[in-house]
């Protein structure tokens, strides 16, 4: 005799039925399945088998009902934010609220496909991001799909076997000599430290710049230290300040480098130590200069010199190309400016090794030109004993 609860019912043609929860759809409702016998006890043994299957496939998967946006949000305070830096937690903050959040906004966590994360991609192409922010956005999009995966939430991760566009790299812009020259004749008026002349002549990125202490500069040894790094966040709490100044370590592990100070860089700063009245190289009336100030008062510098749409950061691209000039071997530039491998230098720095690449076509020009010349030798010598 059937027991109340049990789903198993005898039909009208006699045989007993028995229903069980075979699957739930996409959005959360059940799907039920259906067993047949002639014997209660037949279609009972079936159902705890088939039960039992069910119980174990939902052990296995913890399907998330929840919108996309809620997990988003809890990942990114749970999980986010203890495995990157302050300035990155910000920075991917900033991209989580203006472009995933907005695009996928109430979809369901386990609707997402793989034709959903795709047309995301087409939609940012359409916005004419970079190709490398889209694909800045879309590694967020997949570690924060990822960990869903890691918690039974969904089958698959859909970002797998998306199409991104291809990078495209931009030919770095250094200062001309002249130009570089102006820019100087303006930074050596100041009587403080001038960040412009550190970084043209240390490759320095702006926020190491910031952060430099008169520590980290050892001139027995003649050598900077560039261990630490200053940078503008907003901030992820609601209140009266948006932003917060942050000191922390460099950008890489590679970043964190010895670079030698040249003789001249080492008399500029040791006049400049004799007026310091804080412990930062750049500084201000005893205040760290940020890089938001040092970019303004760059900005005024060009002004003066009669220089437009150049960036601060290019004067880190104008020591490497003066370096490169001047013979520096790409390995041990690399080093200087603390990147992660020769060939991201290479890559970025392509361009201004063209006299480089011109002293070797000149090498084998010239091998051309002595295995013509004995050419032109054989044949007259070959006429004159013939």
């Amino acid at each position: 005799m059937s027991k109340k609860g049990e789903n198993i019912y005898k039909r009208k043609d006699g045989r007993w039925e028995g229903r069980y929860i075979k699957n739930r759809t996409p959005d959360g409702k059940i799907q039920y399945g259906y067993v047949y016998g002639k014997k209660y006890t037949e279609v009972k043994e079936r159902l705890v088998v088939l039960k039992a299957q069910y119980v174990g496939k939902q052990n296995c998967r913890k399907i998330y009902y929840g919108d996309f946006s809620d997990w988003l949000l809890f990942w990114k305070e749970k999980y986010l934010k203890k495995i990157v830096k302050p300035t990155t937690f910000s920075v991917y903050s900033g991209i989580i609220n203006n472009y995933l959040l907005f695009y996928f906004n109430k979809k369901k966590l386990i609707k997402i496909d793989s034709n959903d994360i795709q047309e995301f991609i087409e939609y940012l192409e359409k916005l004419q991001l970079s190709s490398g922010y889209i694909r800045n956005i879309f590694h967020i999009l997949k570690i924060c799909l990822c960990e869903a995966e890691k918690k039974g939430y969904i089958s698959q991760n859909p970002c797998i076997g998306s199409t991104l566009p291809k990078v495209k790299i931009k030919s770095v812009k250094a200062l001309t000599i002249k130009d570089q020259r102006k820019l100087e004749l303006i930074a050596f008026q100041s009587q403080s430290c001038s960040p412009v002349i550190l970084a043209l002549y240390s490759g320095m990125r702006i926020g190491e710049i910031s952060g430099l202490k008169w520590e980290d500069i050892d001139f027995d040894k003649e050598t900077i230290q560039v261990q630490r790094t200053v940078y503008r966040i907003s901030r992820t709490t609601n209140e009266k300040k948006k932003t917060q100044l942050i000191e922390g370590s460099p950008k890489t592990d590679s970043s964190k480098r010895v670079i030698p100070l040249s003789p001249n860089l080492k008399k500029y700063l040791l006049d400049k130590q004799k007026q310091k009245n804080c412990e930062y190289v750049v500084a201000d009336n005893g205040k760290i200069i940020e890089p938001r100030l040092i970019n303004y008062r760059f900005k005024r510098m060009l002004h003066m010199a009669g220089l437009e749409n150049i960036h601060f950061h290019s004067l880190r691209h104008t020591f490497a190309t003066r370096c490169l000039e001047n013979g520096a071997d790409i390995a041990s530039l690399s080093r200087l400016l603390g990147h992660t491998s020769v060939k991201m230098t290479l890559d970025t720095y392509t361009d201004s090794m063209l006299e480089n690449r011109r002293a070797a076509i000149s090498a084998m020009d010239y091998l051309l030109s002595s295995s013509s010349q004995n050419f032109i030798d054989t044949n007259k010598l070959k006429k004159v004993v013939g």
